[in-house]
């Protein structure tokens, strides 16, 4: 029999009829020797096909398998697997209660609707994770919009201060031209002039007073310089832009990651030149299948921390290694170190200890995400006092789903 509650009261039978019309799972009662004592409307619609009527006294032996009472007696419980007709299947689980004479509850369930149920939750899980992955790139490219407007003033000055030679040079080409074009006037007269002497010695005089020979130097150097300038602004914009890009115009690509690096110390190398200094230590590194702009967030993430982390003057050393199936690329500066108790949370999304409008707090949380995206890992290094350590571990291949 059903337990007593507290107060040794049992709900009333109109109570318990309610409950059990209102379940869309069968519900049957039976006896010990297996006689229905119960079955609520759900089970009396699921067992329609079974050859017996459950409202005319359906024998709990004639429903399972013969093995099934044995095994609830012994066990408590069975569970399994009821057939009626060709489309009907049912689940069923039967709880043994040795109460008094002792009684059989049976649970029936229509796997038809067990297995509807499952696929809208695989259907709803489908639709988080496009809803999840949909907020992560946003995310991220927030993340970047977000890093490129704090070095934006870095970045326009890293792009003015070309500009402004190759400004400066064009003007001192244009005084060139005049002075080149008006030689060549001289020599023009010369060819026509019936005394020619007399013009050779006026063609040295303007080459003397227009400092042709300088100009002949000079010019080269000019060229080159406002050449060299013009290839710095277009290394740039072309940095920016594929930093910039959204993961869902990228693809999984091989790629030479010093590339990357280069690439990403363009774009900040105004934010760190004043108060670090960089050194260098690559290794030979085969080219790494990944998502070039992605990657490269994260080296910008890394090197602005390191920076920031310095603070009036230091140094920051990238290093890079290849063992095995591995690569790595570290970051190292020689800032005042992690607190052990900072150390465990700065992956944390939103976490950071740095000054308002200095930073968002998702950097290393986003970093962490993108190196466990590509099947990698960031190991920190960092003792108070003797500055910190950023191992950034990635696979040289991503693993193939079998």
């Amino acid at each position: 029999m059903p337990h007593r509650n507290r107060e040794g009261l049992m709900p009333s039978p109109a109570i318990l009829d309610r409950l059990g019309d209102s379940l869309h799972e069968g519900v049957m009662l039976f006896s010990a020797s297996g006689v229905l004592v119960y079955a609520n409307p759900a089970a009396t619609s699921l067992c329609q096909g079974c050859s017996q009527d459950p409202d005319s006294g359906l024998a709990l032996e004639a429903l399972l398998p013969r093995d099934a009472m044995p095994q609830a007696r012994a066990d408590g419980r069975w569970s399994g697997h009821l057939s009626f007709g060709k489309d009907s299947i049912l689940l069923v689980h039967v709880y043994f209660c040795p109460d008094e004479d002792g009684w059989f509850l049976v649970l029936l369930q229509d796997l038809r609707e067990v297995r509807a149920y499952e696929q809208d939750l695989l259907r709803r899980h489908a639709e988080l994770n496009v809803r999840l992955t949909a907020a992560q790139a946003k995310l991220l490219q927030a993340e970047k919009l977000a890093s490129i407007g704090q070095l934006a003033a870095g970045v326009a000055h890293e792009i003015n201060n070309p500009i402004g030679y190759v400004h400066s040079n064009l003007g001192s080409l244009q005084e060139y031209l005049h002075s080149l074009f008006a030689l060549i006037d001289a020599y023009e007269r010369a060819l026509r002039s019936p005394d020619p002497r007399a013009m050779l010695a006026e063609i040295d005089q303007t080459r003397s007073r227009l400092d042709i020979d300088f100009i002949a130097r000079d010019l080269p150097q000019l060229m080159t310089e406002s050449r060299e300038g013009i290839e710095r602004v277009t290394r740039i914009v072309k940095d920016l832009k594929d930093f910039s890009r959204s993961e869902r115009d990228e693809s999984w690509k091989l790629v030479d990651l010093h590339a990357g690096l280069e690439s990403t110390l363009n774009i900040i190398w105004n934010e760190l030149k004043y108060h670090a200094t960089l050194e260098k230590d690559y290794g030979e590194l085969p080219p790494v299948e990944c998502l070039p702009s992605e990657l490269n967030q994260v080296f910008m993430n890394m090197l602005i921390n390191a920076g920031q982390a310095i603070g009036e003057r230091g140094t920051i050393r990238l290093s890079t290694g290849h063992a095995g199936d591995e690569v790595w690329v570290e970051i190292a500066d020689s800032g005042p170190g992690i607190p052990l108790d900072v150390v465990q949370r700065i992956f944390d999304p939103f976490f950071t200890t740095k000054p308002v409008g200095k930073g968002t707090g998702l950097g290393l949380s986003i970093s962490y995400g993108i190196v466990a995206k590509h099947h990698g890992r960031i190991d920190v290094d960092s003792q108070p006092g003797r500055g910190a350590k950023f191992r950034i571990v990635l696979p040289v291949r991503q693993p193939r789903a079998a």
